[in-house]
């Protein structure tokens, strides 16, 4: 699942004055282990683009809600897949 968290300009600088920037997002990333993050700036805010194996639906609540709560933060999720995961899906489409 690809995970796009953008952080609205105020509150991302209030998240950053008061320290809470670095303790939020720390946390956030040791409990969702992503396979890959890459932060940089979306449609002017900061943005987080999160590559984690989100196994279970019930998941998104714990994975959505620190980003929420902490910066009031809007969230895309996309599902999507590795190469290999590709192939595998490309060869199931083979099978009578």
């Amino acid at each position: 699942m690809m995970l796009k968290v953008s952080i609205p300009a105020s509150q991302g600088n209030r998240a950053l004055k008061d320290g809470s920037l670095t303790s939020i997002m720390q946390k956030a990333l040791a409990e969702l282990k992503p396979e890959a993050a890459y932060f940089g700036l979306h449609e002017g805010n900061r943005t987080a683009f999160l590559f984690a194996d989100v196994k279970d639906v019930s998941m998104l609540p714990s994975i959505c809600e620190p980003f929420f709560l902490g910066f009031d933060a809007a969230i895309d999720m996309t599902p999507v897949m590795n190469a290999d995961e590709l192939r595998a899906g490309l060869q199931l489409l083979q099978k009578p």
